[in-house]
């Protein structure tokens, strides 16, 4: 479903956050150089995973302008899966998205 072996980088405002499980997700809106607006689905691991990475349930939240690198999907569709997310204040979140490992103290 993701192409593990490319990275997308996204910049836009979130439109949404789910902190759920098995697998919490955000919805982005990004736009594009030609002014056309789209919103992209990203996938991640759930709740416990994220929170070794220092996740909170209120990372995310509406309106909020990221910077998000993902696996692209396979089809092209806008969508993906989390590598890291890059927030306002230059504070960088990495982690896993399904189906990924990461040595939590790789990089640390």
């Amino acid at each position: 479903m993701f192409d593990s072996g490319k990275e997308q980088t996204i910049t836009g405002i979130v439109r949404e956050f789910n902190w759920t499980n098995p697998h919490s997700s955000f919805k982005i809106e990004v736009t594009d150089a030609s002014g056309k607006s789209e919103i992209w689905a990203v996938e991640m691991n759930g709740p416990q995973n994220l929170m070794h990475d220092g996740w909170k349930r209120s990372t995310l939240k509406n309106g909020d302008k990221i910077t998000a690198v993902v696996h692209p999907l396979r089809d092209g569709k806008p969508g993906g899966s989390y590598v890291s997310v890059t927030l306002a204040d230059g504070t960088v979140l990495k982690g896993t998205g399904p189906g990924q490992s990461y040595d939590n103290n790789a990089g640390k």
